[in-house]
């Protein structure tokens, strides 16, 4: 047995030992079993899913209100449904939540785009450090997931315009653990497609320290599998736990963390992106020219400019008269061909890591004063550090952490005999510590030729193995410190009016390390204070027949934060590090049929306000505009429905602004040129110009989605599912000179349960549909895109103790 393989069996030995240890860490109490309430409607039709929203969600107001009393675009996303699905990461979510199509950050799936822009990750209610594509955000950890759609509630401060997922974490039933007699737990195994290998483990129950009862749950999962894509693979752990505790009758802790381990890669998909590529899979093909001059095997930054500084302007407009003439010699590929391609060819070196380490832990205090009147402290803490490298040209490293304090005062009172408040007020405050570096000048995606292998032609130096030559280096902190309202009035138990405010006050340091620079002339140091207000108000009607119109208005604050939560000296220094966010919503919700069908619908309007304050990776500056809905249907005792949809249109306002979009040019973008194996040894960059806001329309986005799934009971202990998703063609770049096709994805599974075990088999993309992904539209969608998944079949078996 090798070294690896012994190595891997150890790991899933001691998820397995965690899960069976873990009762023993503490004694066991006698207590009444109290089981899970499952909703049930007066026609006796269970819901096994959790599909109906039924149940209070606290994740967007941190009222009590269930999804059909909340006046925003929300959907939950049950445990049950996740595993019902074969739902592995946040791009599976589009099946189940309109709004949720995500385009690729180099195919790792950190954090959603929610209506078409980079949404925030948050952990039971409190915003996580920043993760677009640091590490993919686990699914499988999750007990419930909470997709809100538009800018935070005012208590949870400062965030991104189009919305977060909010992760209810398995370990969260602590509280469940409380009640049992004994532990109880399950362990499973999941084997797919690719090599794909997920053991996890999980127990809770009751126990008692210092002579106070407590409920516990612990989650463990390890993962060690190989990928579709060359030379990409997934070695990761996870670990979870949560502690529940009663000190009096009055007063309560929750208190646990999460760790996570993740070792992997980062995907960037196909380069010397042409629409022959997209339509046929007609590759070019050719080696780059030599720049590494002292024949150590690796492009470093020296040589490049050595070998760039004798070339000629590679600045140009797409579709200006660039001709041969302007290419440089240098630039051309040697023995060029074409070849087909395959989806598992990309751009990926042997050589290339996506490590990351993530801590997070948190401590409530709840103290209820009486039944009406409460004060909650959450204490969260959350480190993240990240190492990312990649030959083609791009590294990164990330050394930061997060601090949190909320406390919130919630109260309710009745003002007259028709009239029922809701009061929450909430002083916070939030410091950031951040270090961090990347190098990006000299990323060439079209050096490598993807039907070899990566050599000396391509491969770059990387700053972070030198620790040198970075193109920025950032260190820095803040502190938010805010103060937040938040009012829900219900009159006559019809009308509901929620009104919310909040001020922060922002305490901002950053510089940029000189030496550390490949150029550090232009190094930067910035100090100052900002402050900012938002506000929401929300008007909404529970009519007789059980549909609930509503209408939502409301600013938000946002910090213009980048990859690892980091801010530039240049924003402080312009007072851009601050922007605003509006929101407009007009939506219905409806409960019919004896709660056996949910609707919901909406028009949003949202934008962000400060065309000089971006991030273009992580927040840039967008109009995003459209309807969406969704249903969710118990129609018979065996048979439940689901279904999407989302029309969405988003615009670039910076590009709209400045009448110009900055990005890196395609063959379909230079049209003067006759072959672009002349200039793919080096990289054209150039201005897209833009002359209205049709012309600014985001690509990258389908217009149209929609989405549906089914589960069908053929006996009580078999079941088969089924789900389609459907996108329309898109543009792979602003310039939109690559269409992508649309495509249909069809997905089908079977579960089967018998005493405690369960078993299920899934398939996904059953077609073997050929469909693509764009990445990063507004740069680098003229130049790469990533091929999705084919036919491939997951696996599982589990057991209950």
């Amino acid at each position: 047995m090798t070294d690896e393989k012994s190595f891997r069996l150890n790991k899933l030995a001691l998820v397995i030992g965690l899960a069976f240890a873990a009762p023993a860490l503490v004694s066991a109490a006698e207590e009444d079993v109290v089981e899970l309430e499952t909703y049930t409607a007066e026609s006796t039709v269970e819901d096994t899913m959790g599909i109906m929203p039924t149940e209070p969600v606290k994740s967007v107001f941190g009222f009590n209100k269930t999804i059909l009393e909340t006046p925003r675009g929300v959907t939950s996303v049950s445990a049950s449904m996740l595993d019902s699905y074969a739902i592995t990461d946040i791009d599976d979510l589009v099946l189940i939540s309109p709004g949720a199509f995500t385009q690729s950050f180099f195919g790792v799936a950190g954090s959603l785009d929610v209506r078409g822009t980079p949404g925030e990750v948050y952990f039971r209610g409190v915003r996580r450090v920043n993760n677009p594509g640091n590490y993919p955000t686990p699914i499988g950890a999750s007990d419930r997931i909470d997709i809100v759609r538009g800018p935070a509630s005012p208590i949870y401060g400062p965030s991104k315009i189009g919305g977060y997922l909010n992760f209810e974490p398995k370990s969260a039933r602590a509280e469940t653990g409380q009640y049992l007699e004994e532990p109880m737990g399950e362990i499973g195994i999941t084997k797919g497609t690719w090599d794909k290998n997920v053991l996890t483990a999980e127990v809770g129950g009751p126990g008692e320290i210092a002579g106070k009862k407590l409920g516990y749950y612990v989650y463990a999962e390890s993962e060690n599998s190989g990928s579709y894509y060359d030379n990409s693979a997934t070695d990761q752990s996870i670990y979870q736990a949560s502690f529940n505790m009663d000190l009096t009758d009055k007063t309560r802790v929750e208190f646990g963390g999460m760790y996570q381990d993740f070792d992997g890669n980062q995907v960037a998909g196909w380069n010397r992106l042409t629409q022959d590529l997209i339509d046929n899979g007609t590759y070019i093909t050719g080696t780059a020219q030599s720049v590494d001059t002292n024949g150590d095997g690796l492009n470093s930054p020296d040589e490049f400019d050595a070998w760039s500084g004798t070339a000629a302007n590679n600045f140009f407009v797409p579709g200006s008269a660039a001709t041969d003439a302007d290419m440089d010699p240098a630039w051309a590929l040697e023995n060029v061909g074409t070849a087909k391609l395959n989806g598992n060819q990309t751009l990926v070196s042997a050589d290339d890591v996506l490590r990351t380490k993530v801590s997070t832990l948190y401590f409530d205090t709840i103290h209820d004063f009486s039944d009406t009147s409460s004060v909650t402290n959450k204490l969260f803490y959350e480190k993240l550090e990240n190492i990312n490298e990649n030959a083609y040209g791009f590294s990164q490293f990330v050394d930061s952490y997060a601090i949190e304090d909320q406390v919130i005062f919630a109260f309710s009172m009745d003002h007259g005999d028709s009239i029922k408040a809701n009061y929450q007020i909430s002083p916070s405050v939030r410091y950031t510590s951040f270090i961090q570096g990347d190098d990006f000048d000299y990323e060439y995606f079209d050096r490598r030729d993807l039907t070899g292998p990566s050599t000396a032609l391509d491969a770059k130096q990387l700053a972070t193995r030198t620790d040198s030559d970075y193109a920025g280096y950032k260190e820095g902190e803040y502190t938010d410190i805010g103060l937040a309202f938040l009012a829900d009035y219900t009159f006559a138990e019809k009308l509901n009016l929620l009104l919310g405010a909040r001020y922060d006050y922002f305490d901002m340091k950053s510089k940029d390390i000189a030496e550390k620079l490949h150029d550090g002339s232009g190094a930067t140091s910035a100090d100052d204070t900002d402050s900012a207000t938002s506000w929401t108000a929300s008007l909404s009607y529970t009519l007789p027949i059980g549909v609930t119109p509503y209408i939502t208005a409301s600013k938000q604050a946002t910090m213009v934060i980048g990859q690892g939560s980091e801010i530039s000296p240049d924003l402080i220094e312009s007072g851009d590090a601050i922007a605003d966010s509006t929101l407009k919503e007009v939506g219905i919700k409806a409960s019919l049929f004896d709660d056996r069908l949910y609707l919901s619908s909406a028009y949003f309007n949202q934008e962000r306000t400060n065309y000089s304050a971006q991030d273009q990776v992580s927040n840039n500056t967008t109009k995003s505009e459209g309807f969406e809905g969704e249903f969710r249907f118990l129609a018979t005792e065996k048979l439940t429905l689901t279904g999407a949809f989302t029309h969405l249109e988003v615009f670039n306002l910076t590009a709209e602004e400045n009448g110009t979009q900055f990005g890196f040019l395609g063959a379909e973008d230079t049209t003067g040129v006759s072959d672009p194996s002349l200039y793919y040894g080096y990289v054209l960059k150039g201005l897209n110009l833009v002359a209205n806001e049709e012309e600014s329309k985001k690509a990258g986005i389908p217009e149209n989605m929609y989405s549906l799934t089914a589960m069908y009971a053929i006996t009580d202990k078999f079941n088969i599912t089924g789900s389609a998703v459907h996108a329309d063609s898109t543009y792979s770049s602003f310039s939109k000179s690559v269409e992508l096709p649309s495509y249909t994805v069809f997905n089908a599974g079977v579960k089967y349960s018998v005493a405690d075990w369960n078993f299920g088999l899934q398939g996904k993309n059953l077609t073997d549909e050929r469909y693509f992904r764009a990445n990063f539209p507004d740069l680098f969608g003229a130049t790469i895109v990533l091929p999705e998944l084919p036919r491939h079949f997951i696996a599982s078996a589990s057991v209950k103790f």
